[in-house]
């Protein structure tokens, strides 16, 4: 079978992580989750104290952490993490200097996969446009931010619904209005709206939508000899 590439994109917060990992594990896919770049590189600005919206300083930083920048870091998760990412992801040096690692992951996934499933914000649209399938996770700001606030309390971190919600529009605003790759669907991305729907759910959903892709048609490709 031909590689696959899946690119999903979305909103902050609408389950694009957990959908990724769970389509890596069914299809035998690499994955590389591309906000975890972001807010490695957000992580590394705030403990230098630096100014996410100060361009030149967050360039010079990308530049020389790039290659060591640690996608592990459970601090990644923290609330003023996902906020620098905002900023530092609003710059375009630093969207030029990521997109040529993620297009590097794309075409070079690790030997053995058979392809690689991508998520961030500008995945089908930009980063990897020739992709077979497309998919836009969203769901509702109120919903995010219900799902944020439990997923900390049951971590025993306090949070305030009203603040993490202000917190998601002000961030989905940053993200659909930035002059370089704005988040907006691609024209043929298969958008899902999981404000009311499960996690598994949502994977049949994705699944059923990959399989008419890429399955079924390499299926009768074998068929017919081809």
């Amino acid at each position: 079978m031909p590689p696959l590439l899946i690119a999903i994109d979305g909103t902050a917060g609408a389950g694009k992580g957990t959908l990724a990992r769970a389509l890596a594990r069914r299809y035998h896919l690499a994955h590389l989750d591309t906000g975890c770049l972001y807010r490695a590189l957000g992580l590394a600005v705030l403990n230098q104290n630096l100014d996410p919206t100060d361009e030149q300083s967050v360039v010079d930083l990308a530049r020389s952490l790039l290659s060591t920048l640690d996608l592990k870091n459970p601090a990644l998760r923290e609330e003023a993490v996902g906020v620098a990412a905002s900023h530092v992801a609003a710059i375009p040096e630093v969207r030029a200097l990521l997109f040529a690692f993620q297009r590097n992951f794309a075409q070079h996934p690790p030997e053995g996969m058979q392809g690689c499933v991508m998520d961030g914000r500008d995945i089908g649209r930009v980063v990897m446009p020739e992709a077979l399938c497309k998919i836009y996770v969203t769901a509702s700001p109120e919903v995010r931010a219900t799902r944020r606030c439990k997923e900390l309390h049951e971590k025993g971190i306090y949070s305030i619904y009203d603040d993490i919600l202000k917190d998601i529009r002000e961030r989905d605003e940053r993200d659909q209005t930035r002059k370089v790759s704005p988040l907006i669907p691609a024209e043929d991305a298969f958008v899902l709206d999981t404000s009311q729907m499960t996690i598994e759910d949502v994977i049949h959903k994705a699944c059923a939508y990959i399989d008419a892709k890429w399955v079924a048609p390499e299926k009768t490709r074998r068929a017919e000899g081809k």
